[in-house]
C-alpha cells in the first residue's frame, strides 16, 4: 500500500486493479450446480460458433515426469479472452501436492485489460467434474444407481459431488492403486453424503455392474478393460490427458459409442482414442463421435438404447476454464472477494 502511494506522488497510476482469486475464493464462488449450468452454456456456444478454440500447446519435461500446458480460448459472452497455464505433474497424485496446478488468467476482449488471475487447480477440479455431470446427464441410463470410481483423488471427490447433482445414487464403489487412499475416501465421502460407499481391492471389482464408471485414476497405462463392461455402462473416462497416456483399454473404446467436448481435441490428444487405434483395436475411419454439444442441441442423439455402452472422453477445453474462472471473477465482485492489487499496465498521469 505504501508504495502505492509513493507510485501516486511519483504521478503514476495504475491503469488496471487485477483480481487474484485462490483456491479457496473458487470453492466457495463457484458451486457444482451453478457450474454444471455454465457448463452446458459453454459446449452450446462453442457449437454455435461463438467461441474460439486452438488446440492446446503441451510440453513434456526431458525427464518426462510432468508437463507444461497452454490452453488458450477467446468467449463472446461474456467478452473474455485468456489462457490456462497448467503443470501436470501425475506423481502428486495422493499426496499434498496436486496433480495439476497453474492459473487461469483472464482478460476482456474490448481492450485486452487484464481482470483476473485464478487458481487453475481449483478450477479444473470443479469444472472437469462439471462436464461430466452434463455428459453422465445425457449419456447415462435414467435410472444409473451404481457409480465405479477408479482414483481416490481430487478428481474422484468432485465427479462423485457432480454425479449426485444428475442421478440418484445407491451405491458407490471405488479403486485406488494405492489401497489406503481408497480406504481412507470411502470413509470420508460416506459421512460427507450418508451414502453407501465401498473401497474395492481390484478395479474389476469397482466395475463390475456398474452403471457409471468415471475413470480419475492418471495412470499411464489401461486401468478399465471392455470385458469388464456390463451392458448400459456409461464411462467418463478423464485421467488420461495426452496421447501417450490411456486409461481404457482397446476393447473398451471398440465396445463403446464415443462422444467428446470436441472432436479436433480428440483425435489430436485423446490417448485413450488414439493408442487404441494403432493396436488395430477401432479404425479411424469407422470412429464415428458425438460432441456433447450436439446432443444438447438436439442434433444428434444421445444413449439410443439401455444396453449400449456409451463413453465421454473428456479432453478439458480452455471455453470450460474461462467461463468458470470469469463466474467466479464476477461473484468476487459481487461478495469482496479475492484480493485486488494494482497492476503494472501503469501510465503516467501527465501523459
Amino acid at each position: 500500500m505504501r508504495e502505492h502511494r509513493e507510485r501516486v506522488k511519483r504521478g503514476i497510476t495504475p491503469s488496471v486493479n487485477l483480481c487474484l482469486l485462490d483456491g479457496r475464493d473458487v470453492a466457495r464462488l463457484l458451486p457444482m450446480a451453478r457450474c454444471i449450468q455454465l457448463m452446458e452454456g459453454v459446449l452450446l456456444a462453442l457449437q454455435a460458433g461463438k467461441a474460439t478454440q486452438p488446440l492446446r500447446s503441451m510440453t513434456r519435461l526431458p525427464d518426462k515426469r510432468g508437463l507444461l500446458g497452454l490452453m488458450p480460448a477467446i468467449l463472446e459472452d461474456p467478452a473474455i479472452m485468456g489462457v490456462k497455464i497448467l503443470s501436470v505433474f501425475p506423481e502428486n497424485t495422493g499426496t499434498q501436492m496436486g496433480s495439476h496446478q497453474g492459473a487461469v488468467l483472464l482478460f476482456e476482449t474490448s481492450s485486452g485489460r487484464p481482470l483476473a488471475l485464478v487458481d487453475a487447480a481449483a478450477i479444473t477440479a470443479i469444472r472437469t467434474a462439471a462436464v461430466s455431470a452434463v455428459a453422465t446427464r445425457l449419456l447415462a441410463r435414467e435410472d444409473a444407481g451404481l457409480l465405479a470410481l477408479l482414483g481416490s483423488g481430487v478428481q474422484a471427490r468432485t465427479h462423485l459431488q457432480a454425479i449426485l447433482k444428475v442421478r440418484r445414487l445407491r451405491t458407490v464403489r471405488v479403486f485406488s492403486r494405492n489401497p489406503a487412499h481408497a480406504e481412507a475416501f470411502a470413509r470420508r465421502e460416506s459421512r460427507r453424503h450418508d451414502l453407501e460407499i465401498m473401497a474395492v481391492a481390484k478395479a474389476r471389482e469397482a466395475v463390475a455392474d456398474a452403471d457409471i464408471v468415471c475413470t480419475v485414476s492418471g495412470a499411464p497405462q489401461p486401468i478399465l478393460k471392455g470385458d469388464w463392461l456390463s451392458p448400459g455402462t456409461h464411462i467418463n473416462a478423464v485421467g488420461a490427458c495426452t496421447p501417450g497416456a490411456r486409461e481404457l483399454d482397446g476393447t473398451a473404446v471398440a465396445r463403446s459409442r464415443l462422444f467428446t467436448d470436441r472432436r479436433e481435441s480428440l483425435f489430436a490428444e485423446a490417448g485413450d482414442l488414439l493408442l487404441a487405434i494403432q493396436e488395430g483395436a477401432v479404425c479411424r475411419e469407422d470412429v464415428e463421435v458425438g460432441e456433447l454439444g450436439e446432443v444438447l442441441e438436439g442434433s444428434r442423439a444421445g444413449r439410443s438404447h439401455n444396453g449400449e455402452i456409451t463413453l465421454f472422453e473428456s479432453l478439458g477445453l480452455a471455453v470450460e476454464d474461462l467461463a468458470a474462472a470469469y463466474e467466479v471473477y464476477e461473484r468476487a465482485q459481487q461478495e469482496d472477494g479475492g484480493t485486488w492489487i494494482p497492476w503494472e499496465g501503469e501510465r503516467h498521469a501527465t501523459d
